[in-house]
């Protein structure tokens, strides 16, 4: 049994953490499942939920770490929700680089001109009149 204060603490801010890294996982797992889904309004959601949860994680892993640590498996637990949310954010933004190469190759007015695009007469850019060569 817990008898110093100093125990409880360190049980209570364990089992804080161990309730946050379970809501980083829900909403991990929600999110993936929106995704998935390609279902807009309830990707925005669960990210908003996901940021929640991981604001309120972060704040009971710096707790308990305070007090006397983090059990090894609540680490590999924050190890392995930190890298499924770098996946999905590295997901997302392959997601957003094909789509917008796609608008670029459909609607190429509505993209913003990035560089020239050569095609049969060269650079639409550079002056066709002069003969001397442009940097």
């Amino acid at each position: 049994m817990l008898s110093s204060p100093a125990e409880q603490h360190a049980l209570r801010a364990t089992t804080d953490l161990e309730s946050a890294l379970t809501a980083v996982e829900a909403q991990l797992a929600a999110l993936g499942d929106a995704l998935k889904a390609q279902d807009p309004d309830a990707t925005e959601a669960a990210s908003t939920g996901l940021h929640r949860a991981l604001a309120v994680a972060v704040d009971r892993s710096t707790n308990a770490a305070r007090n006397g640590g983090m059990p090894p498996a609540l680490r590999r637990r924050l190890a392995l929700a930190g890298a499924s949310v770098a996946a999905q954010r590295e997901a997302v933004a392959r997601a957003a680089t094909s789509l917008d190469r796609a608008i670029e190759i459909l609607l190429p007015d509505a993209a913003p001109a990035r560089s020239p695009v050569y095609g049969a007469q060269g650079n639409p850019w550079r002056s066709s009149t002069s003969g001397v060569a442009e940097a």
